[in-house]
């Protein structure tokens, strides 16, 4: 019998508001650039996004995806969605040093919201397509390897504007996520929907069940 997908992880972005979680999510899912002014607001509360996707051996991997608010008055919303993730993008931008400055303090609070369980992080900058012959760029690239390596994350810079490495990111967490799966060091877990396993399907039909769920739905 088939199946509609394998496993289903729930995956979260977190970062400085304007950093781009949005745009990058928007570029994932649909394959285009939001331009002006559809996604100029911040998002407010939560959002929410779903993908399908595979893993290298073929494994159907359902993707639940959650843009979350960087302004500090949505942190009491934004802290529920933590514990139930597997895997973690923290985003920066850039071209804007501060944002990259705050990625220490939202690692922080992600680790502590989502213990005992340890997801899969990845650090991720944004907007790639604004620097030209390293202007713009406020954060090296040496400097984020630096801090990636010293705290064991994925590390991709992105362009949600040409799309370069945007999918690549996701895939990336994705795959790291699948092969801890099959080392036996993550196990799904009743009461944790970080992963879920999926579900035998007959048709077609069941299939489009499965994704059925809103491609974006805003909390708040």
């Amino acid at each position: 019998m088939d199946i509609a997908f394998d496993y289903q992880f729930r995956l979260i972005l977190i970062g400085d508001s304007t950093v781009g979680k949005s745009s990058l999510l928007k570029y994932f899912t649909d394959g285009r650039f939001a331009e002006y002014p559809q996604i100029s607001d911040p998002t407010i509360g939560v959002d929410f996004f779903a993908h399908m996707m595979e893993v290298k051996d073929g494994t159907r991997i359902k993707l639940q995806l959650w843009d979350t608010a960087g302004q500090e008055r949505f942190r009491s919303i934004t802290k529920s969605y933590y514990r139930n993730s597997v895997g973690v993008l923290l985003v920066y931008d850039i071209c804007n040093h501060a944002s990259f400055e705050h990625i220490p303090l939202w690692l922080l609070e992600a680790k502590r919201h989502i213990e005992p369980y340890k997801p899969v992080f990845a650090l991720v900058g944004t907007k790639l397509d604004l620097v030209t012959n390293g202007e713009n760029r406020e954060v090296s690239v040496e400097e984020a390897k630096r801090f990636s390596e010293q705290h064991g994350l994925i590390f991709v810079e992105t362009s949600a504007r040409t799309g370069i490495n945007v999918r690549e990111s996701f895939a990336l967490v994705t795959q790291e996520i699948y092969n801890r799966i099959k080392s036996g060091e993550y196990k799904v877990e009743n009461g944790w929907d970080g992963i879920k396993t999926g579900f035998p399907r007959s048709s077609s039909l069941d299939f489009n069940l499965a994704m059925a769920e809103p491609a974006k739905s805003s909390c708040c």
